[in-house]
């Protein structure tokens, strides 16, 4: 790879010369969800980086080959990942509602960071993190999923995604990071309406509110939560330290992890499970989870850089302080990897990055995942999906390979516990100002966390 300050006509064509740049393929379509790979494939004929679109307006180049892929991830003095660079957003190019922001966009934690900021935050989560029991992680998710599967068992139906895959990990979050019945709803609650892109910059504040809550309350009673040790960590992060590296962990977990469940449950009970068959062939749990890591990265198109200059990378030059984005799904079908791809070697897929912002918590989500998924088999063993595999949406974005749902039906059975009410969607107290003089406040409605928290008693 070479790098230059300032490219010189012969390699960096002008900006918007028909001759020399490619029409970005969109990211973010019907199409794109459903035939990723076929996206790719068309995407090589351009070389290891393509130029995409990821949004209406927002343009970005993405590495597609594994080897190209290791050597942006892996130079840091060339590639910086601070989002205050991005010189189209700063320059107003970039639509100020558009849908990506939220991912791309800075933020002051460890993800956006370089250097020694880079260094300093990193060690506070990888050294919290660390002090997770296995065993009490465990079983925390065998107790969230027996909860969630007692809420639909009785049914003989559900939808695995939205009643099991997306909820789990959230209300898991809420134990890792100690939250109360209250604090843990609201959580919940907002944290849903930003993935769904429900009114995000409300629910954006809101997130950050009970954040703060949180944070002041563990500073008054710590316990042993991953915001009580952020807190106690010699790193000495201030109350917004602390709150941007929770929304961190918290997005960089959950999304990913419910991805993960979900496209794993979808390739064990599919009739297109691979070789050695189909789950009652004898496909192990962990087996889907590699392959899901290989072929189905729940986190597809992410990792964005920024060249701190021109950098020529295998023939095509990335402007300095443009978003460069790795395609993990590209580079692990990327066809160099024939052989590790024969073998599903674990060490070859991109899934979980590489180089020094590789993800840190590789091995709880595998456990995560692994304990969620033989859990529910292991209650439901005659589950089958309700509709064709094939026949099965995936939900537009740039950014993940998602199931738009999973549904499933099953024996009816009887709740292993007797289980909170459903929980309905979180109800937002209303204001004292707003209150009518004489009247009782309406009482709020419980949401997930709150009546998890009656049935487990945590």
């Amino acid at each position: 790879m070479d790098s230059q300050a300032g490219a010189s006509p012969q390699t960096a064509p002008p900006a918007g010369c028909p001759m020399h740049q490619p029409q970005s393929a969109p990211l973010y379509g019907e199409d794109f969800a459903a035939h990723p790979q076929e996206i790719y494939a068309r995407l090589r004929a351009q070389g290891p980086v393509a130029a995409v679109e990821l949004a209406p307006g927002v343009d970005a180049d993405l590495v597609i080959a594994h080897d190209a892929a290791l050597r942006v991830l892996q130079n840091p003095s060339l590639f910086a990942r601070d989002a205050r660079r991005w010189a189209a957003l700063n320059e107003g190019r970039v639509p100020a509602d558009s849908p990506v922001l939220g991912m791309m966009g800075y933020r002051p934690n460890a993800m956006f960071s370089d250097g020694a900021e880079h260094l300093r935050l990193r060690k506070a989560i990888t050294e919290s993190l660390a002090r997770i029991n296995t065993a009490r992680l465990s079983r925390d998710v065998e107790r969230v999923a027996d909860y969630l599967i007692d809420q639909f068992s009785e049914r003989g139906s559900a939808d695995l995604l939205n009643d099991y895959a997306k909820l789990l990990p959230l209300l898991l979050f809420n134990q890792l990071f100690g939250c109360t019945g209250d604090i843990g709803d609201r959580l919940t609650h907002y944290m849903s309406m930003l993935f769904d892109g429900q009114d995000v910059v409300r629910s954006n504040e809101e997130l950050n509110a009970c954040l703060m809550e949180l944070v002041a309350l563990k500073r008054r009673q710590p316990g042993e939560d991953m915001t009580s040790w952020l807190i106690q960590h010699p790193a000495g992060l201030r109350d917004e330290e602390l709150k941007d590296q929770l929304v961190l962990l918290m997005g960089a977990g959950v999304e990913p992890e419910r991805n993960l469940i979900g496209n794993a449950l979808l390739l064990l009970l599919s009739e297109e499970a691979p070789a050695p068959g189909s789950r009652g062939g004898g496909l192990l749990v962990e087996d889907a989870l590699d392959d899901v890591l290989w072929n189905h990265s729940p986190i597809a198109n992410y990792g964005t850089h920024f060249p701190l200059q021109d950098v020529d990378l295998d023939g095509t030059v990335l402007p300095a302080n443009s978003p460069v984005l790795i395609s993990f799904a590209a580079a692990n079908s990327d066809p160099s990897l024939t052989d590790a791809r024969q073998t599903l070697s674990k060490g070859a897929h991109l899934a979980w990055g590489a180089g020094p912002h590789a993800c840190p918590a590789k091995s709880p989500a595998q456990l995560i995942a692994l304990t969620a998924i033989e859990r529910i088999l292991n209650a439901l063993p005659d589950i089958a999906l309700a509709a064709p595999a094939r026949e099965l949406a995936w939900r537009p974005g740039p950014f993940h390979r998602a199931l738009v749902s999973l549904p499933v039906r099953f024996t009816p059975t009887a709740a292993r516990r007797a289980a909170a009410p459903r929980p309905v969607a979180q109800t937002v107290p209303v204001p004292p100002t707003q209150a009518v003089p004489g009247e009782q406040t309406p009482k709020k409605a419980k949401g997930w966390w709150s009546s998890f928290l009656d049935v487990f008693r945590v």
